[in-house]
């Protein structure tokens, strides 16, 4: 059984800071792309970040480009989305996704984590 679970998230004020981390099992995690997505309420799950099965190539939405950062560590089977500056309208739920290809959207996602709400004051 394949499970994603997240943490890390919580109530931060603008400009601030989080990590989160995602860790994986049931699955081969070196042969999975990983990525964050997010879902503000009322709004459709939005792709954020991904990155490539050995980290070599990552992909980001230009809205976070120069603030956050993906990465992974595959001996933790994890990946992480170091949030930085961030602002209020980040506030969402964020979600881990594994994929068998480079995730840029949600029709590239095998699987998903519940997700962690993040909350950025202003």
């Amino acid at each position: 059984q394949v499970q994603l679970v997240e943490s890390g998230g919580g109530l931060v004020q603008a400009g601030g800071s989080l990590r989160l981390s995602c860790v994986a099992s049931g699955l081969p995690f070196r042969a999975f792309a990983m990525g964050w997505f997010r879902q503000a309420p009322g709004k459709e799950r939005e792709f954020v970040a991904a990155t490539s099965w050995i980290g070599g190539t990552t992909n980001y939405e230009d809205s976070v480009k120069g603030r956050f950062t993906i990465s992974r560590d595959n001996a933790k089977n994890t990946v992480y989305l170091q949030m930085n500056s961030l602002k209020p309208e980040d506030t969402a739920v964020y979600y881990c996704a594994a994929g068998t290809n480079l995730i840029t959207s949600t029709i590239h996602v095998n699987y998903w984590g519940q997700g962690t709400q993040v909350t950025v004051s202003s």
